[in-house]
């Protein structure tokens, strides 16, 4: 590490450790969820939170905006929420003196450091795709006029896996745009005892803003200097290549349960966000063991299986448990 990078990860190292424990102190029985969310983060990316409804996503997301001081707001998606009413739109004003009239432009709610976007598959697909651009190159077009959207940008979408009456799937460009499908789960017993006494009390925790924009950036650039071994690159690169069923894998579980697999942004994320994780651990560089920790955040979602492989009772899961398998 040269004197500089050595300076700057000196730094942040304590305030995102602080960071995390602010988050953990409001959303109790997530830690696992905390850290992969902080780590799209501090990997420049977004996140797809998939819980059923009552297990703290929209606290998570709104604790997250406030601990790391970012500018913050809620979309919440339903089948007539129109692409404008994402991206904003244009206005005709009159001068009230001259008379001259002229077009505005009012900002949407994508103009944001930390956008969350609720239930993303009940938007239409049309809706959808107006975050394809926003999420990829951090900008927007209205009325043939490119704006730049501000830095930091991410967006934090949530999704109930289980109803699926009245929703539309995200395609799977804009499931690829995710770094990260966060899963989040049911507490332990301790942890929801913890969170009931919490919150039915008169002591509620009230999260308090300890990064800023510019330290955010800071770390983000700090993740993407750190060193990483040759080791860790072909960690990534090994599981990721076993997960495609193409002609030359002769892995029958995979070329029968999948239809496809994960393609190159996959490796790119399994390696960035390692070096993310190790980061918030105080590490300046990334393990094996960091690649095996966020494969199944990384890969869950960028892999289809088989009608073969659903007949069968085979899982996402059970495919990522194989191809990290003797790494």
């Amino acid at each position: 590490m040269t004197k500089d990078l050595l300076k700057n990860f000196d730094q942040v190292v304590p305030q995102l450790q602080e960071a995390r424990d602010a988050i953990r102190a409001v959303v109790l029985g997530q830690d696992n969820v905390v850290d992969e969310t902080l780590v799209t983060i501090l990997a420049g990316g977004h996140g797809l939170l998939m819980g059923v409804p009552g297990l703290g996503k929209t606290l998570l997301v709104s604790t997250v905006a406030q601990v790391l001081g970012l500018d913050s707001k809620r979309i919440q998606c339903t089948p007539d929420l129109m692409p404008a009413d994402i991206l904003g739109s244009e206005v005709l004003d009159e001068d009230p003196k001259t008379g001259k009239k002229s077009f505005r432009f009012i900002q949407g709610p994508v103009f944001t450091e930390l956008l969350m976007a609720d239930e993303i598959n009940r938007a239409s697909p049309r809706t959808q795709s107006a975050l394809l651009q926003a999420m990829q190159e951090h900008t927007v077009t209205v009325a043939g006029e490119e704006r730049a959207l501000p830095e930091p940008f991410h967006v934090l979408a949530t999704q109930n896996p289980l109803e699926q009456e009245g929703t539309y799937p995200l395609p799977e460009a804009q499931l690829d745009r995710f770094l990260l499908q966060i899963n989040v789960d049911y507490p332990t017993l301790e942890a929801e005892r913890a969170m009931v006494i919490a919150t039915t009390g008169e002591g509620l925790a009230v999260p308090k803003t300890v990064l800023n924009k510019k330290t955010l950036l800071q770390a983000q650039q700090v993740v993407k200097q750190l060193p990483v071994g040759a080791q860790v690159v072909d960690a990534a690169m090994a599981i990721v290549r076993r997960a495609r069923p193409t002609a030359d894998n002769r892995d029958s579980f995979i070329t029968e349960g999948l239809s496809w697999g994960a393609g190159p942004r996959a490796a790119q994320a399994l390696v960035l966000t390692a070096k993310a994780r190790a980061l918030l651990d105080g590490r300046n560089t990334p393990s094996v063991d960091d690649v095996l920790a966020l494969a199944g955040a990384v890969l869950r979602h960028r892999m289809q299986l088989s009608f073969s492989g659903r007949a069968g009772g085979l899982t996402t899961q059970q495919v990522i448990t194989h191809v990290t398998k003797g790494i």
